[in-house]
């Protein structure tokens, strides 16, 4: 799970999920490509054709605010997104991006030391993400997280232990 790099789109503070993915589709979109196609649609209209499988979104303060609307993680597992690096999180939107296997990481001087179209690295064994020659520590996610993610998320994670007893 370490060593992953991706390209940055960057937002700012109080995203929240019905820009991520807007209400309108909650209901009538099931399939994976038809919900990627309107990620992010009414904050930034280039996001869903331009992102690239390991992009990673990074954001300010109060990122995935609002309505507890799972697809506003799942559409960004759908496009392909990595990661979540923001300044905080809505605690919904947290967990919903954890369940559905999208790393979600909170580490605000990271957020300001990027710009959209940068890359950056992210170490999950160090706990650290580089900003070009810039180092900076996140709190080390929790065994249990690390497992969901490992697992492509919640269920994916339960299934396993199941299985394996």
């Amino acid at each position: 799970m370490s060593g992953r790099n991706g390209r940055v789109w960057k937002y700012g503070d109080d995203v929240n999920t019905d820009v991520i993915f807007p209400g309108k589709y909650t209901y009538t979109l099931r399939e994976p490509e038809e919900i990627a196609a309107h990620a992010l649609e009414d904050l930034d209209p280039e996001f869903a054709e331009g992102v690239q499988r390991g992009d990673i979104v990074v954001g300010g303060s109060n990122f995935g605010c609002g309505s507890s609307r799972e697809q506003a993680a799942t559409c960004l597992v759908y496009c392909g997104v990595q990661a979540v690096v923001v300044k905080s999180f809505g605690r919904i939107f947290y967990r919903n991006a954890i369940n559905n296997g999208l790393l979600a990481l909170t580490c605000p001087v990271a957020v300001d030391l990027v710009e959209s179209g940068d890359t950056i690295e992210i170490d999950l064994e160090r706990s650290r993400i580089w900003v070009g020659d810039n180092e900076i520590a996140f709190t080390p996610l929790s065994g249990t997280l690390e497992s969901i993610l490992a697992a492509g998320g919640l269920i994916p994670h339960l299934q396993s232990r199941l299985a394996n007893g």
